[in-house]
């Protein structure tokens, strides 16, 4: 096979292999697609030199690459999300789907600010009603603020 015709594969594993990870992550497929990542990952492995490879097939390659350095990274934190559940907000964003814990669960307890969601708040987000905060002034008059910093 020549330098051409193994870009070409590369390009369709790497197609492959992403398809394949949306239907992991949607659910329908019970495990990672290894082995598609293993013959990317080889192929990538196999070119990371650019000895042999012109000006074009070096530039073709590095944008391959790095397309895969990034899902790659994206499919690590997806998998994150997956095993251990959400932990903030944000991670909802990259919609991994079976993780969500049922709404009425999470009425109970907010998993993400370690408090109870009681009344209206329970049935809308939390930034949905008006609050306040009063914080009494503690420190003696005269005292510094932060006790590292001389003046």
């Amino acid at each position: 096979m020549t330098i051409d015709e193994e870009l070409n594969l590369l390009d369709q594993q790497l197609r492959r292999l992403k398809i394949e990870y949306e239907i992991f992550f949607n659910n329908p497929a019970k495990r990672p697609p290894t082995d598609v990542e293993w013959k990317v990952l080889s192929l990538i492995r196999k070119y990371s030199d650019g000895a042999r490879m012109s000006f074009s097939n070096r530039f073709r390659y590095n944008e391959m690459a790095q397309r895969y350095a990034v899902q790659a990274e994206l499919w690590r934190k997806k998998m994150r999300i997956r095993e251990e559940g959400y932990r903030r907000p944000a991670d909802a964003i990259l919609s991994v789907q079976g993780v969500r814990v049922p709404e009425e669960h999470e009425a109970k307890h907010h998993p993400v600010y370690g408090v109870a969601r009681h009344g209206a708040q329970a049935a809308g987000a939390v930034g949905d009603q008006p609050f306040s905060v009063q914080c009494p002034e503690r420190r003696p008059s005269g005292s510094r603020l932060n006790p590292y910093i001389r003046r």
